[in-house]
């Protein structure tokens, strides 16, 4: 399909600014999923993903271990998951994934970042439909067909690989991301991913003009400006 790995997603800036937002996104993300799967990341899979991609995000240790702890002693808040949908500036396609414990400050907060650059909220589905719910691994290589070979021999649902630039990018259904995980870990044990994630990938993209960029970039600041909201994805192409 040539459709390269960009990452459609609002990465969230590593600035020392930004460290306690981060932290924080991880903390609660850690917390709610141990306390629903369990604390040990050996028996919880999701657990272990998310422990290892703070990591890499420079999440410190002692951040991890307290979200753990704290949902391995039962107490503490009681986060649920929240999706809100819409059309952002310049038309693009937007999902806000959220963690929270109060409904309604929540969608309050969402809306306004909505409302106040312009654009559209939507009902649950408005737009998701439009993305596809995808694993994806992105490391070092050329040969695009050894992978597909050592993926089928491991029984892996594989939607795509593709090569570009030296680089090899590796989509399947996101049940199927450990599966991937360890054929590859397995078949190549020196490999190293420069991603690996779990992501929703647009069918479509839009392009932004030079004249939506400035309400765009707001929309997205004050949606990271969020604390209950967690990841934002788009299909949004800005100018470079």
């Amino acid at each position: 399909m040539g459709r390269a790995f960009e990452v459609r997603k609002n990465a969230m800036a590593k600035t020392a600014g930004a460290k306690t937002k981060v932290y924080s996104k991880y903390g609660k993300e850690i917390y709610v999923c141990a306390k629903n799967g369990g604390p040990d990341p050996d028996t919880n899979l999701s657990l272990k993903r998310l422990m290892e991609k703070a990591k890499k995000d420079q999440v410190p240790s002692h951040v991890i271990e307290k979200a753990i702890d704290k949902a391995a002693g039962g107490a503490g808040e009681d986060f649920v998951p929240a999706r809100y949908e819409g059309f952002g500036p310049g038309n693009c396609m937007v999902i806000v994934d959220c963690l929270t414990d109060n409904n309604n400050r929540t969608i309050t907060d969402v809306r306004n970042c909505f409302t106040k650059t312009g654009a559209k909220i939507g009902a649950p589905g408005a737009v998701s439909h439009m993305f596809e719910h995808q694993a994806i691994f992105v490391f070092a290589g050329d040969d695009e067909d050894e992978i597909l070979e050592i993926l089928m021999e491991a029984d892996v649902d594989v939607t795509e690989v593709e090569c570009e630039d030296g680089k090899i990018t590796v989509y399947a259904p996101h049940t199927e991301f450990y599966k991937v995980k360890t054929a590859l870990t397995d078949a190549k044990p020196e490999l190293e991913f420069e991603a690996e994630e779990i992501s929703f990938i647009p069918q479509t993209e839009v392009e932004i003009s030079e004249d939506d960029m400035p309400m765009f970039e707001k929309f997205m600041e004050m949606l990271n400006d969020c604390d209950d909201v967690q990841d934002v994805y788009h299909n949004a192409i800005t100018p470079n």
